[in-house]
């Protein structure tokens, strides 16, 4: 394992993460499986199955749309079918995970799963596992001596804290955006160009294809472009509207680099100005947005992120046009844990990867929000992302 970063580390890591010409260190499993193993212990559980794909990938390398991980006191296989045979041992051995593969069709995996079972109890995540599989393994569980035990989120709090190998390729996929933003952004606020202002689906078109040809892998989500009132929605989805003078165009954009994916958001006024009103949700939101990552650091409670934007926001009467959480975390899925809420109880730690997004939304008039992934570290928050911030940006 690349082992848990202290802040010079870190930055390291992005500098050569953003760097697009160097290569990234490999990805190492290193001890994952023994740190799953030490939960399991803890939780006193004999074994845990693991049908949820980025979980798969994160303990063991393995990227095919097949996979499924027993993990046990007494061993750890990963169950694929014989399209991934190949994939999935070169997969394996480049990160160094020592799990024995099993390659077997549909009629034939549950028996061999249930000839490794060991008795015991058994967990199982119930914010992954299908109700039909569920139906489907308890049979196979309980004929092995066992007995299917719920137990959420394992895997998913051991993921929480990213390694510098995995820095490295959120800072790249943060870089890649960086590149192909800051050129539509500066278009967007200049006058306009001869042949007229673009329209939502054309710039998002123009983005994902700006980031394939900086290497990356596929969008990190569906990029959102919202123009005018349709920036009132947090999760508008392109159309064919063409943005208009003055308009406030919310851009929340990311890139996938080796499963890893950025997320940032920005928001611009076309023509590089807008109404008073406009610019007020603006100057609040950026405001909050600092706030928010000034109030990051370890054993600082989640909460306080998601309070520190809500108490700006309030002070400018926006509170209320506030409608969703803070942030969240990044890594092999976009949103992952922590969520970053009124609601959040958890403790930031070291190595976290987080958003810190407020926004606000005027229905039928417009909506503004500010985004950047930062790292949490003894020093605070460092940031992946580094387009400035600015209704005009030319």
């Amino acid at each position: 394992m690349n082992g848990l970063p202290d802040a010079a580390a870190v930055r390291a890591a992005i500098a050569r993460g953003r760097d697009l010409d160097a290569p990234l260190r490999p990805i190492e499993v290193g001890d994952r499986m023994e740190r799953l193993i030490t939960r399991l212990e803890v939780r006193d559980l004999d074994a845990l199955w693991i049908d949820h794909g980025p979980d798969v990938r994160w303990l063991t390398g393995f990227t095919g749309s097949n996979g499924q991980v027993l993990a046990s006191t007494t061993g750890s296989w990963l169950f694929t079918d014989g399209r991934y045979a190949e994939q999935a041992a070169d997969e394996l051995s480049a990160v160094g995970a020592d799990i024995e593969v099993v390659v077997t069709g549909p009629a034939e995996r549950d028996d061999r799963l249930g000839a490794v079972l060991p008795p015991g109890e058994v967990g199982f995540d119930p914010d992954r596992m299908t109700v039909a599989d569920h139906r489907r393994l308890e049979p196979v569980v309980a004929a092995a001596g066992a007995e299917f035990i719920a137990e959420a989120g394992l895997v998913a709090s051991l993921r929480r804290r990213k390694d510098l190998a995995e820095i490295e390729r959120l800072a790249r996929a943060a870089a890649i955006t960086d590149a192909v933003l800051w050129p539509v952004l500066t278009e967007l606020t200049a006058p306009p160009a001869p042949g007229g202002r673009p329209s939502e689906q054309g710039m998002a078109r123009r983005l994902a294809d700006a980031m394939a040809d900086l290497g990356a892998e596929d969008v990190s989500f569906d990029l959102i472009v919202a123009g005018g009132p349709n920036g009132a929605r947090p999760h508008a989805r392109p159309g064919s509207r063409v943005v208009a003078e003055g308009d406030l165009v919310v851009f929340d954009v990311g890139a996938k680099v080796e499963g890893y994916g950025s997320d940032m958001t920005r928001t611009v006024a076309v023509g590089g100005s807008t109404g008073a009103d406009e610019t007020r949700w603006f100057d609040a939101v950026v405001e909050a947005q600092a706030a928010g990552v000034a109030a990051v650091g370890i054993e600082v409670d989640e909460i306080e992120i998601d309070r520190a934007c809500r108490s700006v926001l309030e002070r400018h009467g926006l509170v209320e046009h506030f409608t969703h959480g803070t942030g969240h975390g990044l890594g092999l899925e976009i949103h992952e844990a922590p969520i970053l809420s009124p609601r959040s109880v958890g403790i930031l730690s070291a190595g976290l990867v987080i958003t810190v997004e407020p926004g606000v939304y005027l229905p039928g008039r417009g909506g503004v929000r500010i985004e950047d992934c930062v790292v949490v570290t003894e020093d605070g928050a460092i940031p992946l992302t580094a387009t400035p911030k600015g209704l005009a940006v030319g």
